[in-house]
């Protein structure tokens, strides 16, 4: 894991005083580490039969694409209000500095698919939570869960255990 944490840069008091903001993006940049995050957040999920992953807007759309094609999976994203222009399941939730509201297209995902949810950290477990209620709202079967970090002290875990197993390429 230290190749991988070592491209991750604590940001502190962003979004806002008080939070160290995660920055993976030089980690993205490196070739090998973005390959190797890929994979140790696809593998536990392989030979599992996930037909679609899904990703939150934005960063979930990053890691959820790559992984869908590491598992030869299709993608559906998980968007902010207003950007899909079809008819919407809406889940409002919490953020670790705020609330927000997620939206998917009410035919995007057919009842008893099979659906890893992917985003790139776990910290109170918000967006993962209502992430996983709009795929409940289509009626998919949750594989399990996704996350490139998970800031464990923030005890997000407890918020979505209930839908599926977690799997985090980092702790921290």
């Amino acid at each position: 894991m230290k190749q991988l944490t070592d491209l991750i840069r604590d940001v502190p008091d962003f979004p806002k005083p008080g939070i160290v903001f995660k920055d993976f993006t030089p980690m993205l940049a490196d070739p090998q580490g973005l390959a190797l995050a890929v994979e140790l957040m696809a593998n536990p999920f392989r030979g599992k039969g996930v037909e679609l992953v899904v990703g939150a807007e934005s960063r979930g759309f990053i890691f959820g694409t790559a992984i869908a094609q590491a598992l030869s999976a299709g993608f559906v994203p998980i968007r902010k209000p207003g950007k899909l222009p079809r008819s919407v399941h809406g889940a409002d939730y919490a953020l670790e500095y705020g609330t927000d509201r997620l939206e998917i297209h009410t035919d995007a995902i057919k009842p008893g698919k099979r659906v890893l949810v992917v985003d790139d950290l776990l910290a109170t477990g918000g967006t993962l939570a209502a992430c996983c209620e709009l795929v409940k709202k289509c009626g998919a079967e949750i594989v399990g869960i996704a996350v490139l970090i998970e800031l464990v002290a923030l005890k997000g875990y407890a918020k979505v255990e209930k839908y599926g197993p977690v799997s985090a390429a980092i702790r921290y």
